[in-house]
């Protein structure tokens, strides 16, 4: 098991770094519309950016996984958090000299999706490389808790910094990347050993593709995700539908909305404990987003959604560690940067439509009646899933991987 997980420096820095850098993406998250606003009096330029940052990580998601399997995993996290820390300040200087161009907002925005894209799969790579395998678990549950606890902190501090400065918030944002870049480089993430062959990107891409296809049970399992992205992610406008057609002001909003984050702290302190497998994990925490999302429509008040929120929120962490300390560790070495792109990238394919369904049914049928939708929806995909096969041993896999490596050439 080798040193405890909180005496891991490696790991504990790589965490930090995470954190900080995580609450400073949350502090502009809406300071970003707010500045666009007042600067252009529009909010479609404010979806421009933010459309900018979406379509720069999806596009780079892919090249990114390639190129963290062939760089130095280190090295690459260190230099895209840097050139994150360098467009942050750009955005920060673009508002302090008065020009506040959009088209400065919008290229800086697309260099910082773009570093997300490449730090993502480098901070997992680096992650099993420190990290024992019986510690994977815990070690996916404390970043999972960082991301959530973000989400809670963020946008109240993020709104007070805005209220001291336009460019305060982007100047902290910066700060935190600069940080994340000095804990990445301290962290000293050791060289990848064995790696395959250089291949042509598209060959790269095909034998990750090509690995994740005959491993059908985590296949199955990435395809339930991709159904529960677009479907929960769905669920978000009609909530906010309903508690505004249940006469809830903009504050009790937000309120609702907070039982997100609270419940996913509180499943990222359970996560490490759960030892049900990913499957039927998979399997209950589907049904029970379905359940939810049923219960929010009861006639219990403007406030009552955020009750079932909470406990749909719970889920979330038990199963994104449970199935990402598996993939982790079912995973070959010299796939892991691309895996990690390719199972981002296919669950979360439709995410970008998710909330454009919501809104949709949400104005034509109500909240309440989407919600009802939505939840039968998922515990229709609660039960498909629970009749597919979903089993991810490992053992079985490693066997697999072995005889991929024994006579592993360049894919083809």
């Amino acid at each position: 098991m080798g040193v405890p997980l909180r005496k891991n420096v490696q790991f504990q820095l790589l965490w930090v770094g995470g954190a900080v850098s995580q609450l400073g993406t949350q502090l502009t998250t809406y300071a970003f519309p707010l500045l666009i606003f007042a600067v252009t009096g529009s909010y479609f330029w404010a979806g421009v950016v933010t459309g900018a940052r979406a379509a720069a990580l999806l596009l780079a998601q892919l090249p990114a996984g390639v190129w963290v399997d062939r760089w130095d995993r280190g090295r690459v996290l260190l230099f895209s958090q840097a050139a994150q820390a360098v467009a942050l300040a750009v955005m920060a200087v673009n508002v302090v000299s008065g020009h506040n161009d959009v088209a400065v907002f919008v290229a800086m925005a697309a260099v910082e999706g773009a570093g997300t894209a490449f730090a993502g799969p480098a901070r997992t790579t680096a992650i099993k490389a420190v990290v024992p395998a019986g510690q994977l678990p815990v070690a996916f549950a404390q970043e999972e808790a960082r991301g959530h606890a973000a989400r809670l902190a963020g946008p109240p501090l993020g709104a007070l910094l805005y209220g001291l400065g336009r460019s305060v918030p982007f100047v902290a944002d910066a700060v935190t990347y600069l940080v994340a870049a000095v804990c990445a480089a301290f962290a000293r993430i050791p060289a990848r050993t064995g790696q395959s062959p250089r291949q042509r990107m598209h060959e790269d891409m095909k034998e990750a593709w090509l690995w994740l296809w005959h491993q059908r049970g985590l296949r199955n399992v990435v395809g339930v995700f991709l159904v529960l992205n677009l479907l929960g992610g769905g669920a978000m406008l009609p909530t906010v539908a309903l508690v505004k057609e249940r006469g809830g002001s903009d504050a009790l909003v937000g309120l609702v909305l907070a039982g997100m984050g609270i419940g996913g702290v509180l499943g990222s302190l359970v996560a490490p404990r759960v030892t049900v497998t990913p499957g039927r994990l998979l399997v209950a925490v589907t049904a029970l987003f379905g359940l939810s999302d049923l219960a929010m429509t009861l006639p219990f008040g403007a406030w009552w959604p955020v009750v079932p929120l909470t406990v749909f929120a719970l889920g979330t962490p038990l199963i994104n560690v449970s199935v990402g300390a598996l993939i982790t560790a079912l995973v070959p070495e010299h796939l892991m940067g691309r895996m990690d792109a390719v199972t981002t990238t296919a669950a979360r394919v439709f995410t970008p439509v998710a909330p454009v369904l919501g809104a949709f049914a949400a104005d034509a049928v109500g909240g309440a009646v989407a919600l009802l939708v939505f939840g039968s929806l998922l515990l229709v995909t609660a039960v498909v899933a629970g009749l597919a096969d979903l089993r991810t041993e490992p053992a079985s896999a490693e066997r697999d991987n072995a005889a991929q490596q024994d006579d592993r050439h360049p894919a083809g």
